[in-house]
């Protein structure tokens, strides 16, 4: 008698429910408790809460009462069994529609009893109860502690089975997990990998039957289902699926689309590219004609976009864009591909004549870029799809790139400029896993183009005048720093230490053709006094090996033009970084046994041998800067007899064959010890010693022996 029936008109139910809710802080027992509650749900399930009534629910029950009815084993009689439980989730549901309370530990400590669930069979009756778990899990997505949790707790598996089984609501269980991807990509796949790649199993399957508008529904789907790592390559069951989305997507690309259709494809076939480069396409007559579609397509989606741009339709384009940029970078590499080519060289060529064209239009594109847009995701990708250009094709749009390095140079530098402090890739994972996107850095991608185009007159001309030097010097110094705070464990060469070895290779490029500029920018001051803390604590380190010659030798050459500033007047810092360099020279070679015969050979020593191939034209370079340091540095002669080089190398050549030394290396340590022996009395006499009149007769080191015979 105290619950009068729910009138028909809304504004009545309204006053009903404030009955309601005045009975349930008043409740003497859980029946009238309860049968208030029926009453309460039926409204929330009917939509007519508001959010102040739906407050007014939460206060008046808080979540103790819900979490009884989640627990509870003993439904009211003629009640089916899960009565409580789904009274329960309607409330919790009900709740949820406030972020704040979606956020609320009380639900985030539900989320196993959600699994449970979607796990559970769904009897025709129960279908409420899962649209309600479906209602908070959303929720509990969109809230800040939510992925994290969901993730750890399990939600991900138990998604993926409710989308395999097909039952009700399994489309909401694709969109969560969707969701979920969008959001905590690398820690679903980490804690979940079989049972997402069920989910992609199936969903590929489904795209290569499809011969309706669902297959291009797909191709928005799918991509969410493509994991960065693990690779799919890796197992049968993801090259299976690799393997099902080539032969749909070879079906979708190779019929007349419209644009709504081809879009999306080239949107997956991007993604795909993204996680496994080309090895999702095949070999063979079949592969190579797909992939010189796919970036055919890409070249001209671009072109159509970029050549005559409409700002409103650059804007619905960019991401397919971006995509095609995607592409067009996987062609440039499979065009420069040599070992077991998937392209012909035809194709290579027609492909690169299209590329050619393509980035004529991301040129003319960026050309017209106002400054307020710099801050654009899609400028960024512009920029780094040309750097990739750049850093592989020289000949071509030379001029239109030249023209564009003013804006390229002031574009790195604003985002430079603007960016954080140096981040380790650690700082960066974790970053990126609480959502916000690092600085992007442009100039990362820019420098092995800035590299070529350093050893040429007119493009150096123009980064010198735009200030390149200087942001080169800033950008080496905050490399350093993210390169020093990473793991000194041995580790796959990374964008921060591939990125310093590219700039020492630019800065060697100015040294050579720029000395003035060298010796008299302040920027190269700095520079060098980075080098020179750099090297001792590099080369220790011999997974740095390569970057450790490519420091020392550009050093070496910089001493040569700097060697009458401060900094290099035999100051410890000095000293200790001559004294590395002289390690990285001098250990370079060794003597061992010469299997043609009883005799020793010199060889390149073990722990150089791997990285050789990188660091020879260094090493070679480096022997002759430190001959050109001698006669300017004089405490330079002294540090060479301390490090005993200049006893180990006469020792060394006298034991090795003669024959075993090539005339190249012959010629850099002649140059060498005929500096130091012009330049010291006591190096001379530690030559002399070491029979060096004889040996450098048996090398043919005229220059040597004329050395050794003056006064």
């Amino acid at each position: 008698p105290r619950f009068p029936a729910m009138a028909s008109e809304s504004g009545d139910r309204l006053a009903t429910l404030k009955r309601c809710l005045s009975v349930l802080r008043d409740a003497r027992n859980d029946s009238e408790q309860f049968a208030a509650l029926l009453l309460v749900t039926k409204a929330v399930r009917a939509g007519e809460v508001d959010a102040k009534t739906r407050r007014q629910i939460f206060d008046a029950i808080g979540f103790t009462f819900p979490t009884r009815l989640l627990i509870s084993q003993q439904p009211p009689a003629d009640c089916p069994p899960h009565t409580f439980r789904a009274l329960g989730l309607t409330l919790l549901a009900c709740f949820c529609t406030d972020p704040e309370l979606a956020g609320h530990s009380q639900i985030l400590n539900k989320i196993p009893t959600f699994n449970d669930v979607l796990l559970s069979p769904c009897d025709p009756d129960c279908t409420s109860m899962v649209d309600d778990v479906y209602q908070c899990l959303s929720a509990v997505l969109a809230t800040a502690r939510g992925p994290r949790e969901l993730v750890t707790k399990g939600t991900v598996s138990a998604l993926c089975q409710a989308y395999l089984n097909g039952g009700h609501g399994s489309e909401r269980a694709l969109t969560l997990l969707v969701g979920l991807l969008a959001v905590a990509e690398a820690k679903c796949w980490q804690r979940d990998a079989p049972q997402l790649l069920a989910v992609l199993s199936k969903l590929s399957s489904d795209f290569l039957k499809a011969e309706d508008m669902t297959k291009f529904e797909l191709c928005e789907v799918l991509p969410h289902f493509i994991p960065l790592s693990p690779p799919l390559t890796e197992n049968s069951q993801g090259s299976e699926c690799l393997c099902r989305l080539y032969k749909g997507l070879a079906d979708v690309l190779g019929s007349k689309l419209s644009q709504s259709q081809r879009d999306p494809a080239l949107k997956l076939a991007a993604s795909l590219v993204q996680a496994c480069g080309a090895e999702w396409i095949p070999a063979g007559s079949a592969g190579s004609k797909f992939l010189a579609l796919l970036v055919n397509l890409a070249c001209v989606e671009v072109r159509l976009t970029l050549e005559e741009p409409d700002p409103l339709e650059v804007e619905g384009k960019k991401e397919v864009v971006t995509a095609c940029y995607v592409l067009m970078e996987m062609g440039i590499q499979e065009c420069l591909r040599e070992e077991n080519p998937l392209l012909e060289n035809v194709q290579k060529m027609q492909l690169m004549r299209i590329m050619e064209e393509a980035f004529g239009a991301v040129i003319f594109y960026l050309r017209q870029v106002k400054q307020e847009e710099l801050q654009d995701p899609f400028i960024f990708a512009s920029v780094r799809v040309l750097g990739a250009w750049m850093a592989e094709e020289t000949s071509s749009l030379k001029q239109e790139i030249c023209d564009l390095l003013p804006f390229l140079v002031d574009y790195a530098r604003k985002l430079f400029k603007e960016g954080s402090p140096a981040v380790s890739l650690a700082q960066a994972e974790l970053v990126s896993t609480e959502g916000s996107a690092l600085p992007q850095d442009a100039l990362r991608f820019l420098l092995p183009g800035f590299c070529h185009l350093t050893a040429e007159d007119k493009p150096r001309d123009i980064l010198i005048a735009e200030g390149a030097p200087a942001l080169l010097c800033e950008y080496f110094l905050q490399q350093w720093e993210v390169l020093t705070s990473e793991s000194t464990a041995p580790a796959p060469l990374t964008s921060t230490e591939m990125s310093l070895q590219t700039m020492c290779g630019i800065f060697l490029n100015l040294v050579v053709t720029a000395p003035d500029l060298v010796r008299h920018d302040k920027t190269f001051s700095s520079l060098m006094d980075v080098l020179l803390k750099s090297l001792p604590l590099l080369l220790p380190q011999k997974h740095h090996l390569v970057l450790a010659a490519n420091v020392a030798t550009l050093g070496l050459m910089m001493a040569r033009i700097l060697a009458g500033s401060a900094a290099l007047q035999g100051t410890q810092r000095t000293k200790e970084f001559f004294g590395a360099a002289v390690r990285f020279l001098s250990q370079a070679h060794v003597a061992q046994a010469d299997p043609g015969s009883d005799g020793l050979a010199l060889a390149v020593s073990p722990a150089y041998a791997s990285a050789w191939d990188d660091i020879a034209e260094l090493w070679f370079l480096g022997m002759q800067a430190w001959a050109g340091c001698v006669p300017l540095l004089p405490w330079l002669p002294h540090t060479t007899l301390q490090a005993r080089w200049l006893q180990g190398l006469a020792q060394l050549l006298s034991q090795v064959a003669p024959a075993s030394v090539d005339c190249e290396l012959v010629t850099a340590f002649q140059a060498v010890l005929v500096e130091l022996a012009r330049a010291s009395q006591q190096c001379r006499d530690v030559i002399l010693s070491h029979h060096g009149v004889e040996w450098a007769n048996l090398y043919g080191m005229a220059a040597l022996e004329q050395c050794l015979a003056e006064q």
